[in-house]
């Protein structure tokens, strides 16, 4: 049974993993009025607030340590803002010491101190390496690939009839960001999540593993357009997503964890993710149908 007594912060509730961290967490029971959602424009989470969930203002490069008090236990979403995530997430970490928070959540990534990614990585480890000098109890939940990250390639492989990236035949074990979130929400409503889970790490992946090309094949047969995979070196890639209108720094670090995912950066088959939440992640076939009916 979960634990729902206690009350428990997520922060980034405007964003797409933080709403459905908070949204798994009532599905699994815990009160709304036991859920305090950060956000730096609280304006934004109206459907939270009329949920009944306390709403509050917090900027990760000013967190306000008063919207923290009386929280119990704190999900540190990762900031979306590469290059400045390190920062950011001391000053969260800070505030949660000082509000006296008892366990800390941090999304991180997939096996990021042996990572072969180069960009995503060193942030994380900042993070991770900030967490445990803290003193506060936490759980590194290290999120693996979201399968949300193909939603618009889908697209453009039917529309072009080709599927670009640079990670050759390397596996990806994506999981939905929904997956991701109720893993979060299992966590922190566990029976004495404390002692459970504080000090340990959770690599979270899909159930099933695929290469681009894979994908590609699957897209094609659920589209009925022909769809070919075109393998490129990280340079090309990079190049290529520049030339879509991509910034340079989200071309660069989409390059290089496809670079990763060549040298198995992105594959974990524990299912570890699965057995957190109790239920099978979702398939990768499943997000291509659902991006082809839009």
């Amino acid at each position: 049974m979960p634990n729902t007594t206690h009350t428990i912060a997520v922060t980034s509730v405007t964003g797409n993993l933080g709403a459905l961290a908070v949204e798994k967490l009532l599905a699994r029971g815990q009160p709304a009025s036991q859920i305090v959602g950060l956000a730096r424009t609280p304006s934004k989470a109206a459907a939270l607030r009329a949920k009944g969930v306390t709403i509050r203002a917090f900027d990760f490069e000013q967190p306000a340590t008063s919207a923290l008090v009386g929280v119990d236990f704190l999900l540190l979403v990762s900031s979306s803002e590469v290059g400045k995530r390190a920062a950011q997430h001391q000053h969260v970490i800070d505030a949660a010491k000082w509000a006296g928070v008892k366990l800390i959540a941090y999304t991180s990534l997939l096996h990021t101190d042996t990572s072969a990614l180069t960009v995503l990585p060193a942030e994380h480890n900042a993070t991770e390496a900030a967490l445990k000098a803290s003193g506060v109890p936490h759980v590194l939940l290290r999120n693996g690939w979201y399968n949300e990250n193909y939603e618009s390639s889908i697209g453009g492989a039917v529309a072009q009839g080709k599927l670009m990236g640079a990670s050759a035949k390397g596996k990806i074990a994506s999981a939905s960001r929904a997956n991701y979130a109720d893993a979060a929400a299992a966590v922190l409503l566990a029976d004495d999540a404390v002692a459970q889970h504080a000090g340990k790490t959770y690599e979270l992946a899909g159930d099933e593993a695929y290469t681009l090309a894979e994908l590609a094949a699957e897209v094609q047969k659920q589209s009925g357009k022909t769809v070919e995979y075109v393998p490129l070196d990280r340079d090309a890639y990079k190049a290529a997503l520049e030339s879509i209108g991509l910034p340079e720094p989200i071309a660069e670090m989409l390059a290089d964890s496809d670079n990763g995912a060549a040298q198995g950066g992105l594959f974990d088959n524990s299912k570890t993710l699965s057995a957190l939440t109790g239920k099978p992640t979702t398939p990768i076939a499943e997000t291509v149908a659902a991006m082809l009916k839009q």
